[in-house]
């Protein structure tokens, strides 16, 4: 008898029910999560709207198409006070993604070199390099903003006393004055040749790796890169008759005219975003380095490469494995940041288009959200690029 029941026990199964089943409970409970969060924004976006239209204000975006009537003090594309709000708000996105791009350059170059300062094994180097670090990094950006531009610039001479370098070169309280280029008949040629003379540079410094992975080989494809980056426009520009002239900047009256002029804000605004990011991108250059394997560099020093190849061949390619991580936060600081200019007057997106355009108009909710969308947008453009190249140089398991 008991082995009778022992046996119908170990043939019985569990009874099965689809609440039990993981797969099915996963995709209610992410389906309910889904509905909720939806639901969730279209009640905030019904009552606002609803709200909006009892007290007379509209969310739409048909004012995009009236006349701005402002004018703006620096553009990088036409502009005139007629122009719509739509132009303001390309207005601020390409004045603000100068900044961000001159920015994240500057930075990105001064980082490198105090990073490096900081391994130093000169005493003076390492000691300025830590203060330096120590010092702007611990200070609020706003204020060394602030301290730039109110600081530096505006104490600098006026146009009539400016300084000048080899008179071409002119900077004063006004802004920092260059010549401009005037592009000729035939100057499309020479802009032709420079993107063929790039394309052709990436290649060979794809084919001098290939070449050295399989010889071990070294090709200087850097250097002749870079000459054949210089020399191929160069010569297509001569042999063209040199179709470019320059706008060289003239003093008339109280100001200099002509050329290209940079205002004091985005100098300010510039320095400091550069100067300010550096202080962390060199901390990130020194973790990565030294986070590679000292045994590397003793390796290198025992097969007789030249210390500035180790460097740049051998510690730098597998410290970016580590900096490049870190290294994307920063970057997208850096444009994030830029809206701090609104502090100084430099007509960035925010100053322009946030506050300018939102105060004349109304319009809050789609300016706020139309200014989200650009930030947003650029982070994730950002975050894209630097990702892909993180994956590029990854190490690949065989």
């Amino acid at each position: 008898m008991a082995i009778t029941e022992s046996t119908s026990m170990r043939g019985s199964k569990p009874s099965s029910s689809i609440l039990n089943n993981e797969t099915f409970r996963s995709i209610v409970f992410q389906f309910v999560t889904v509905v909720c969060i939806f639901g969730l924004g279209w009640f905030f976006v019904t009552n606002t709207i609803e709200n909006m239209s009892q007290r007379g204000m509209s969310a739409g975006f048909g004012f995009l198409d009236s006349s701005a009537g402002f004018g703006i003090s620096f553009t990088l594309i036409p502009y005139t006070e007629s122009d719509s709000y739509f132009r303001v708000f390309q207005v601020g996105i390409a004045n603000t993604l100068l900044v961000a791009v001159i920015s994240i350059f500057g930075a990105t170059v001064i980082g490198l070199i105090v990073g490096l300062m900081r391994m130093s094994k000169n005493w003076l180097v390492r000691t300025i390099a830590r203060w330096y670090i120590e010092i702007l990094r611990n200070t609020p950006l706003l204020l060394q903003i602030i301290a730039w531009y109110f600081g530096v610039f505006n104490l600098l001479p006026r146009p009539r006393d400016s300084l000048d370098w080899g008179g071409l070169f002119f900077l004063n309280n006004r802004g920092f004055y260059m010549p401009g280029p005037i592009p000729g008949d035939g100057f499309t040629v020479t802009l032709i040749a420079l993107v063929i003379a790039i394309a052709a540079a990436v290649g060979l410094r794809y084919w001098a790796r290939k070449r050295q992975e399989a010889t071990g080989k070294y090709f200087p494809a850097v250097s002749v890169g870079l000459a054949v980056i210089v020399a191929l426009p160069l010569a297509i520009f001569l042999l063209s008759g040199a179709p470019l002239a320059w706008d060289v900047p003239v003093l008339q009256g109280f100001n200099y005219r002509g050329g290209v002029s940079v205002p004091p804000a985005l100098c300010a605004l510039v320095l400091a975003l550069a100067i300010y990011t550096s202080c962390f991108i060199a901390e990130i250059v020194r973790s990565g380095v030294q986070s590679v394997s000292h045994g590397q560099t003793e390796a290198a020093r025992a097969l007789g490469v030249k210390p500035s190849w180790t460097m740049r061949l051998i510690i730098l390619p597998q410290a970016l494995r580590v900096i490049i991580p870190p290294l994307i936060s920063q970057y997208l600081n850096v444009t994030k940041n830029s809206s701090l200019a609104i502090a100084i007057g430099f007509p960035d997106l925010v100053s322009v288009w946030m506050n300018t355009s939102l105060n004349q108009s109304g319009r809050a909710i789609p300016i706020v959200a139309m200014t989200m969308a650009f930030y947003c947008l650029v982070s994730l453009f950002v975050s894209l690029i630097m990702n892909a190249y993180n994956r590029r140089i990854l190490l690949k398991e065989r």
